[in-house]
């Protein structure tokens, strides 16, 4: 027999159970179902109940053994009442309808569940100790009863088992919460009632221990949506680029800048909303110290990994001039997303994206650093290649002084001192910029050299001379007003300027000027004070004349000068030199002489002075495809393009 008190403080016990059950049963008292299952199994036991109380005097039990079995077992068939009409509910109801009021009431069957099986085990445990009576009327009846008890103290099991009623509406709320997901705005536009939706659903699946499927749910649905919100862009060059697959930068520069702006787009938008609503709709939940594991997820599954393999794969590729401007490039896009890469991947859940991420930009700044030091060098190793048979710019030269004044502008070069600045704190060295321009002077000097040796190469004298003209000039004019000419300084534009002028004075002495000293007077009159001509020493100056002449233009008119405003110069002080004296000596001695303008082999005067003229100012011109530096060389100045610079200033010396 029981303590007497103990007994009074389970009635006390029992008594707020039944309370709390009939204010569930009111709650919900017009959609009160018994479920057809457990339809007669309540009514016996209802009708038992009430049988035992009548003939409790009969058998001479006492009060307090009938009210401690009486009561409980009254409570469970009331709780299970309220749980077949929850039932009903879940099972009718569409959860899209009224999202919250679903959840209450899955959120009351597990409240209601919760207390039949803790209202079951008292009973079960009562009629236990009830069935010892001697009357086997009453131990019949009692054990009917305690078997239907049993049956009901496992309904919490059943209903949350795998298809039972609980796991058929958490799976219905999962279905429901993954719509949701999809139709989520951007937080700025979402409607606060569907946020709060979101949460409950979140803060119901972690109670009934669906954490992992609630987040794997979150991620799949999450990530999806960032992959159409790609899918306007062809990101097939992400997976697709290798090593292998280019020979240069150049190759795929493209992508690259293609690279820069989805990089952008991705982590400065779509991710940083994402960010944002997976802080928001964590925000409530009980495991919500999970919440940037379930962001990580979905920037990985998202494919922010693909973004920097990429940029890696363009870090190992080969060695090039142009490379260097790729990756300042790339680092200032990096650099300008740093804080945005701190505020998303903060924290040992995105551990690996932090890694990876500081991996590229070690990469791109040692890669920089590497190609920037060499780029001297790499001058230099071009200088064993032969110049130009036309004694044109070489491409080289117009490479390198398009490249030294891009990268002076003051995008590339604050980014480049940056870079330097970072890579000598790497490695415990003091930045100092004057490093840096020293390097950009030696690269300008290192192809001056280049270019007087190369000059030596060429045989002809007038053709080195030539060349070196054309060189320095073009020096002069693409440097002057640049920022390559402030860093090399006036007294280097002057020097080069006085050089291109002596190169020009030796050119016309060298060739040109050889030709009026072939018109000269000399032996042309037959007796000296007389006025008489030797007609056949005039028609041989004027045949030596024309032959050297044609044996210059010809050799000359294979000749090049690139820039427009040279070409004119040059034209105007060959005729000056030459078409003065030619002039004259026609003017002379043409009446003296059959004159006939003809294209035979007989032929005596060859050119009219108009006609030496034309020719004349048709030399010097670029052959068709040939780049003209009038135009500043537009497809270099811009972003270098040239298919020929590919193997410019590389690991492997190229044709000048």
């Amino acid at each position: 027999m029981y303590d007497i008190e103990k007994i009074k403080a389970t009635r006390e016990l029992l008594k707020c159970s039944i309370e709390k059950s009939r204010k569930l049963g009111v709650e919900i008292s017009e959609r009160c179902w018994r479920l057809e299952s457990f339809e007669q199994r309540l009514d016996f036991l209802s009708f038992s109940l009430r049988d035992l109380s009548c003939k409790c005097t009969l058998y001479k039990m006492s009060t307090h053994d009938v009210d401690r079995v009486i009561g409980p077992a009254s409570s469970v068939v009331m709780i299970f009442d309220v749980i077949c009409a929850f039932e009903k509910s879940l099972s009718t109801d569409d959860v899209s309808d009224d999202v919250l009021a679903y959840l209450t009431t899955v959120k009351r069957m597990e409240e209601a569940l919760g207390l039949l099986t803790n209202n079951c085990k008292l009973v079960v445990s009562w009629l236990d100790t009830s069935s010892c009576c001697d009357s086997s009327w009453y131990v019949r009846k009692v054990n009917k009863c305690l078997s239907i008890v049993r049956g009901l103290q496992g309904t919490e099991e059943r209903y949350r088992a795998k298809g039972g009623v609980l796991m058929i509406a958490l799976d219905k709320v999962e279905i429901e919460f993954a719509s949701m997901l999809r139709g989520i705005a951007p937080l700025s536009v979402a409607l606060p009632d569907v946020i709060r939706n979101v949460q409950a659903v979140i803060e119901r699946l972690g109670v009934n221990g669906r954490v992992e499927k609630c987040m794997s749910v979150y991620v799949e649905v999450r990530s999806l949506n960032v992959r159409k919100a790609l899918e306007g862009f062809d990101l097939d060059y992400l997976e697709e680029i290798s090593l292998t697959e280019f020979d240069s930068v150049l190759s795929v520069e493209h992508y690259i800048d293609q690279w820069d702006k989805h990089l952008e787009f991705v982590v400065k938008y779509l991710l940083d909303t994402e960010h944002r609503l997976c802080i928001e709709v964590f925000r409530k939940a009980a495991f919500k110290d999970r919440c940037m594991e379930c962001f990580a997820r979905v920037a990985v599954q998202s494919g922010i990994h693909s973004f920097i393999k990429f940029g890696n794969t363009i870090t190992k590729g080969k060695k090039e001039a142009i490379k260097l401007l790729k990756l300042l490039n790339m680092f200032g896009s990096l650099n300008k997303l740093r804080s945005d890469f701190n505020r998303l991947f903060s924290g040992s859940a995105c551990g690996e994206i932090q890694t990876q991420t500081r991996d590229l930009i070690k990469n791109v700044v040692n890669g920089t650093c590497e190609i920037f030091w060499e780029l001297s060098l790499q001058v230099e190793l071009q200088r064993p290649t032969s110049p130009p048979v036309d004694g044109s710019v070489p491409r080289l030269v117009n490479f390198v002084v398009e490249y030294c004044n891009q990268l002076l502008e003051d995008e590339y070069w604050s980014t480049l001192i940056q870079v330097v600045e970072i890579h000598q704190g790497w490695n415990h060295e003091s930045f100092e910029k004057g490093l840096l321009l020293n390097e950009m002077q030696n690269i300008v000097t290192a192809l001056g050299l280049n270019i007087e040796t190369w000059a030596k190469r060429h045989e002809d004298a007038s053709l080195s001379s030539f060349f070196l003209m054309n060189n320095h000039w073009y020096l002069c004019k693409y440097t002057r007003g640049t920022k390559l000419g402030e860093l090399m300084g006036n007294e280097w534009l002057t020097s080069h300027e006085e050089y291109m002028e002596y190169c020009e004075t030796l050119y016309l002495k060298e060739s040109w000027e050889k030709l009026p000293a072939l018109l000269n007077e000399e032996g042309l009159v037959l007796f000296p004070g007389g006025r008489a001509i030797d007609r056949q020493v005039v028609k041989k100056k004027l045949k030596e004349f024309t032959e050297a002449f044609d044996e210059i233009y010809q050799k000359q008119s294979n000749w090049e000068l690139c820039d427009k405003g040279l070409r004119w110069r040059v034209r105007q002080l060959v005729l000056h030199v030459v078409l003065p004296s030619y002039s004259s000596y026609l003017e002379k001695y043409a009446s003296s002489i059959e004159f006939e303008v003809t294209s035979t082999a007989d032929q005596r005067v060859k050119y009219t002075s108009q006609t030496l003229g034309n020719m004349i100012t048709c030399l010097f011109e670029p052959k068709v495809g040939n780049y003209d530096s009038s135009t500043k060389c537009t497809e270099l100045s811009d972003k270098v393009n040239n298919s020929f610079v590919t193997n410019q200033l590389s690991s492997t010396p190229a044709a000048a």
